[in-house]
């Protein structure tokens, strides 16, 4: 509507390099300034959760985002996320 779209998606994938095959990774986008983190996945217990989470935000601020958007209704994940600095938004 406003006539700018800078909407682009983001993928950091985690490869098993002596299979070759993706074993876990993050889907999101980012646009108008902030990134959306929207399909989370991660390998509990190996602090790759972690990298991956570092790597997706390291790649939406070089795209100019300040603000990271995450939604989750995983029941494990909340305390994962609050340990990489994010915090609860409460619904109206």
């Amino acid at each position: 509507m406003a006539g700018y779209i800078d909407s682009r998606s983001l993928s950091i994938q985690v490869v098993d390099t002596a299979s070759g095959r993706i074993v876990g990774g993050l889907l999101g986008r980012t646009s108008l300034g902030l990134f959306f983190i929207d399909l989370p996945k991660e390998l509990r217990g190996h602090g790759l959760g972690t990298e991956v989470i570092e790597a997706a935000e390291a790649e939406a601020k070089r795209r100019g985002c300040a603000t990271a958007v995450l939604y989750t209704i995983t029941f494990q994940a909340p305390g994962f996320y609050e340990r990489q600095g994010y915090r609860v938004l409460e619904a109206l």
